[in-house]
């Protein structure tokens, strides 16, 4: 007897166990809490249809949650749609939200453009919002030089709105605060002085928005104020001072280059000077041999050879005479040594 309910109570465990497996298997594949949830919301999704999901590799949460949210605010949207843009890698809640905040502002936005701003890696419910309520972009101080060389700088708050119809291809806001600092580059730079930028900041504003900055990008601008102007650098000035710093290191090194051009010539003077002197030395060298040929060949005779010495040596006591006022001056026999 007591094996019998042994054998009872061990195929009931089992039995009993095997039923809570199953239920915790079906209620673990099968959502039936979102299927509830749903029908009671008034979203007819089948039980299949959630299965079908799971089958899908799908989270019925994402999709049923986002369904339910969007039949509340009135929006007919369709469990295929957001299944669609799930599998796509899309945020099916955000492109929901997106679509409410639109309908709430009275704009036209259908699920498919929702849809591609999404999958284009922009942040649709945040364009939907900057499109109701417009963002203000603060570009940085962007320098730019009048005419006069005088450097400004000039910080302005650029006032857009998302352009929905623009939003898919169209560019960031780096491209409109680029375009902005080039405006305001070109409109500086065509002043004649900077005083008239610092009295009329507002042509500024004005030259750049008829340049219609805001074309292929995902904005519209609205308005471009300045927030501040900076007086920089006297840049005309620096520019003249490198300029003759440069001109001076010119001159200096042609100046140089004469000097070297001028040593060089004095060399070759020296030079020249020394071989002449050379030259004179190899004549007088000669004069000896000469008179010894002249005295040999009897062309010359004794008396005169010593009358010519006398000359010579009164000419020498001449020169020495009259130099003698002026040390510093060689004589004529210095000279030759």
């Amino acid at each position: 007897m007591d094996a019998l309910v042994a054998n009872e109570f061990i195929i009931f465990t089992i039995v009993t166990g095997a039923i809570i497996f199953f239920l915790a298997l079906f209620f673990a594949f099968i959502p039936v809490g979102l299927w509830i949830s749903s029908f009671a919301a008034g979203v007819r999704i089948g039980i299949f249809t959630l299965v079908g999901m799971r089958l899908r590799r799908v989270v019925p949460s994402r999709i049923v949650l986002p369904l339910i949210k969007a039949s509340k605010a009135g929006l007919n949207l369709q469990v295929n749609q957001l299944e669609a843009h799930y599998l796509a890698g899309g945020n099916v809640d955000r492109v929901v939200d997106a679509l409410i905040a639109a309908q709430r502002a009275n704009m036209n936005l259908p699920f498919e453009r929702a849809a591609a701003i999404d999958l284009a890696g922009r942040d649709v419910l945040e364009a939907v919002r900057m499109s109701v309520n417009p963002k203000v972009i603060e570009t940085p101080k962007v320098s730019a030089v009048s005419k006069d060389g005088i450097e400004l700088l000039v910080k302005a708050r650029v006032t857009v709105r998302a352009n929905l119809d623009r939003l898919i291809g169209g560019a960031g806001e780096a491209t409109v605060l680029a375009r902005v600092g080039e405006g305001i580059v070109t409109t500086v730079g065509s002043a004649e002085s900077h005083k008239e930028v610092l009295e009329n900041p507002d042509m500024i504003s004005r030259t750049v928005l008829e340049k219609g900055l805001d074309a292929g990008t995902a904005f519209e601008i609205l308005s471009i104020d300045i927030a501040d102007i900076d007086v920089g650098r006297n840049i005309g000035a620096q520019l003249q001072t490198d300029q003759a710093e440069a001109d001076k290191r010119i001159a200096q090194a042609k100046a140089e280059e004469r000097r070297a051009m001028a040593v060089a010539r004095e060399q070759e003077m020296k030079a020249a000077v020394q071989e002449m002197r050379a030259k004179v030395v190899e004549a007088e060298a000669q004069v000896p041999l000469a008179l010894a040929a002249a005295l040999k060949e009897g062309k010359l005779g004794v008396m005169d050879y010593y009358n010519m010495q006398n000359i010579i040596a009164d000419t020498q006591m001449r020169e020495q005479i009259s130099r003698a006022g002026r040390p510093d001056e060689p004589s004529t026999g210095q000279a030759r040594k």
